[in-house]
């Protein structure tokens, strides 16, 4: 028995020995998603272009608070223009500001573009999806409406 209950302690301290290292791989917050994303592209592309719709800042998730989000449908990589964007749309990165300072990703999406709008005193994105995001298989582009609500995409609708 003794021999046991050393096992078990043995155990107990090598798991609270490694519970420190657990705490890097935590989302660390940017201090600018518009200079992370760049250099991002600048390390992939020897020529990195990038449009005035790249970057653009507003208040996603109505806490007054200005946010981020990027188009990389706006990127022109060694002469191809969205070189990551497909039949689906072009990939969008989704940014909340913490009240602390700095960004963190809440969530990426592959759309053909959005609307940003005021519904019931809320602003909710009104994106524009391939029609099988909708489960619909005709070629007219499944309109779905999200709210950002606590660090994350709540749907509302789909259409």
């Amino acid at each position: 028995m003794p021999v046991k209950k050393h096992l078990i302690i043995a155990a107990q301290v090598l798991g609270l020995a490694l519970v420190p290292t657990a705490a890097p791989t935590q989302q660390q917050l940017l201090n600018d998603p518009e200079i992370y994303e760049k250099d991002h592209f600048r390390k992939q592309c020897k020529i990195a272009q990038f449009g005035s719709g790249f970057m653009t800042r507003l208040d996603i998730n109505n806490d007054g608070i200005v946010d981020a989000v990027s188009n990389h449908g706006e990127i022109t990589c060694d002469g191809t223009r969205g070189p990551d964007c497909n039949e689906d749309g072009c990939p969008y990165n989704f940014y909340l500001r913490a009240k602390e300072g700095g960004y963190f990703m809440i969530a990426t999406a592959r759309v053909y573009g959005y609307d940003f709008i005021k519904r019931f005193g809320n602003m909710v994105f009104v994106m524009k999806m391939h029609p099988r995001f909708c489960e619909r298989t005709d070629d007219k582009p499944c309109e779905m409406t999200v709210r950002v609500r606590g660090g994350r995409f709540v749907t509302i609708s789909r259409k």
